[in-house]
């Protein structure tokens, strides 16, 4: 069993940030849309709430805080088509991708943020 549902992220602007999403999530997976005016939706493949989903809404006051979202990928390689992705959309880099020796042997990483300055990475690691 996998316990993971779903994010609900707040942003400052959706209409800044929806177009980045749109380039993101389904580069990992997220491919089902179900947008409503309120909420933007990308889901995994199959209907929410049987699948995790990944949805965001506007908060005009939202402040980024320390918190991090991260992504697991099948292979360094994937880190770095997502980078590229994520670099395509405009989202602002922090660090990488490189190796992460200091999480484990294996870990290889991406850190960056989204337009809201909400802090995501996309990683792959073995152990």
């Amino acid at each position: 069993m996998n316990p993971f549902g779903h994010i609900d992220l707040r942003v400052r602007d959706l209409a800044a940030a929806q177009p980045f999403y749109a380039a993101l999530l389904p580069a990992l997976g997220f491919v089902e849309e179900y947008h409503g005016s309120a909420w933007k939706v990308w889901a995994a493949e199959g209907p929410p709430p049987e699948t995790p989903y990944f949805a965001l809404t506007e908060d005009p006051g939202h402040v980024a805080g320390a918190s991090r979202i991260a992504f697991w990928t099948a292979s360094p390689a994937e880190v770095d088509r997502v980078g590229e992705v994520i670099r395509s959309a405009g989202g602002r880099i922090e660090s990488g991708p490189r190796p992460c020796p200091e999480y484990s042997d294996s870990y290889y990483a991406l850190f960056f943020e989204d337009p809201s300055g909400n802090r995501l990475e996309v990683y792959y690691r073995t152990t």
